[in-house]
Parts: structure tokens; C-alpha cells; sequence
């Protein structure tokens, strides 16, 4: 070897990296495609989990939360709110219907959405759905 840098390995290396990432790329994307009919969950999503959803974008519930990761980080996520609160959609409920507390100064508070008892369960029902949701352990710890 010369000791120097030539265009044909300049090449070689360019191909050969090419090549390996096109490889790996291909390989998570079939071990994805494999996982995800496994992890499916489309048949749960009823009326009520489908109103709540609605519930949520209608009063810009991401604006504050993130909801599996997305959305803003002023407020908690909500991905694993279910699972908090103890497994209870009445407690869900209760502390939205609850809202605001105030008297904590300098603390963020939750505004009151007037929401129907209706709408109250729905948006329970899709904050349930969203927990059960097969998400690789995330968030990484229970207060999210």
C-alpha cells in the first residue's frame, strides 16, 4: 500500500457502505412488517374510543400532552395515564371533571372543558385504548 487515499478505494468504500445500510435497512423493515400484524389493534377500537378521540382533538388535549410521544411537553404524557391511575376509567373522570385545582402558585393547572358525562366516559375510553396499546415499554417509567 502507497499510504495513500485513492479514488478506487474512495469508491469501494462508498459501494461496500451502500450496500451494507441498504442491508440493514431492508432487514429492520421485513422485522418490523413481521411484528406489527402481531401487535395489531384495530378490532378494539369501538364508538366510544372513536368519540373520545375526537373528545381529544377537539379540545387540543396534545396542545399541552404528548400522547405516546407526540405532541407538547407542558403537561404529562398520557400514553400510560390508565395504568397510573389504577387501571380505572372512573378515575380518569373524576380528575378531569375535577379540574381546576387552584391555589398552587406557580404550578400549570388543567382548564375546565365542561365536557358531557358522555364525552367524560369517551375520552376515558380512548385514554384506556391508548394505554393498551403494545408500545415497546414506552414511556420508559410510570409517571411518563
Amino acid at each position: 500500500m502507497s499510504g495513500g487515499f485513492t479514488k478506487a478505494m474512495a469508491r469501494n468504500i462508498f459501494y461496500g457502505g451502500s450496500v451494507f445500510f441498504v442491508l440493514v435497512f431492508l432487514g429492520l423493515t421485513f422485522n418490523t412488517t413481521g411484528k406489527l400484524p402481531k401487535r395489531d389493534q384495530r378490532a378494539s377500537i369501538t364508538e366510544q374510543v372513536a368519540l373520545g378521540k375526537k373528545v381529544w382533538e377537539r379540545n387540543d388535549c396534545i396542545g399541552c400532552h404528548t400522547l405516546l410521544g407526540e405532541g407538547a411537553y407542558f403537561a404529562p404524557e398520557l400514553g400510560n395515564v390508565y395504568k397510573r391511575f389504577g387501571n380505572s376509567t372512573e378515575a380518569i373522570k373524576a380528575f378531569i371533571a375535577g379540574r381546576p385545582k387552584e391555589g398552587i402558585p406557580g404550578r400549570r393547572s388543567m382548564p375546565q372543558f365542561n365536557l358531557s358525562p358522555e364525552e367524560l366516559e369517551a375520552l376515558a375510553q380512548f385514554l384506556k385504548y391508548a394505554s393498551e396499546i403494545n408500545t415497546e415499554n414506552w414511556p420508559p417509567n410510570i409517571q411518563g
